[in-house]
């Protein structure tokens, strides 16, 4: 204890300092310049040591800048292109719609051109066949499958008689299928009795008319014969009749 009492009180105590306070921000605004040339010295080495490495940071900026603009130029190109593209699409769409029904017309026009072909051909040899005083006469009958399985196509042209020249025929026509399914024969009616196509199929003429019917059988009927009817409104035999053989 008197050891210690001596060290601290005695000649050979430490020494005392007494300092003046310096309040914080004195400290700082002292020590920030210094920490601001210091990082401008750090940047400056830094930016030197890139340009001596062969990169510029102002040409590199500008470089970007101009890269982008060009990027924004091309997207608005492309963009432009594309829409011009979706136009030319369009208009060759509707050309092309345009070309085919073109196509259909002159199609319809050259098979309506054959049929009246066919129509002059026959008036011309009209007064030369036989038969020619009948009432009623069945001419150009075709039968021929269409383009669905089971479908058939029937055309004819129906014409009055000198004698009935002038007055209007009314009536129906009739197609009845001859035919077998699975080792039977079957008989079929197209239009059925009492549907709605019999009113819609009806015959309504003066001089001549052109009829043409598409029918279809049912699976696995095979037509040996297909005979054609036409009744006159009110009668219930037929005015006329003919058959076609397919077997």
């Amino acid at each position: 204890m008197i050891k210690k009492f001596k060290r601290r009180f005695s000649i050979s105590a430490p020494r005392l300092a007494v300092r003046p306070h310096v309040p914080w921000y004195v400290r700082w605004a002292i020590v920030l310049p210094f920490v601001l040339v210091f990082g401008f010295l750090v940047w400056w080495a830094y930016d030197a040591g890139m340009a001596l490495a062969g990169f510029h940071r102002g040409e590199a900026e500008q470089e970007i800048t101009l890269l982008r603009e060009r990027v924004l130029e091309l997207e608005a190109k492309a963009a432009d292109q594309a829409n011009q593209i979706a136009v030319h699409e369009r208009q060759a769409q509707i050309q092309q719609a345009a070309a085919d029904e073109v196509l259909e017309q002159v199609n319809a026009l050259h098979d309506e051109n054959l049929r009246l072909r066919e129509d002059l051909s026959f008036f011309q040899s009209l007064p030369l066949t036989a038969g020619r005083d009948a009432e009623l006469s069945i001419h150009s009958l075709k039968l021929e499958p269409a383009s669905l399985p089971g479908e058939y196509h029937c055309q004819m042209l129906l014409v009055q008689g000198v004698q009935r020249r002038g007055r209007v025929f009314q009536g129906d026509l009739q197609i009845l299928v001859n035919g077998d399914q699975g080792g039977q024969k079957v008989v079929l009616q197209f239009p059925e009795p009492n549907s709605a196509e019999v009113a819609a199929q009806r015959l309504n003429f003066k001089y001549y008319q052109r009829v043409e019917r598409i029918f279809r059988l049912p699976e696995g009927v095979h037509i040996d014969s297909v005979e054609i009817r036409v009744f006159e409104k009110g009668m219930q035999e037929p005015k006329v009749t003919q058959t076609v053989l397919l077997s």
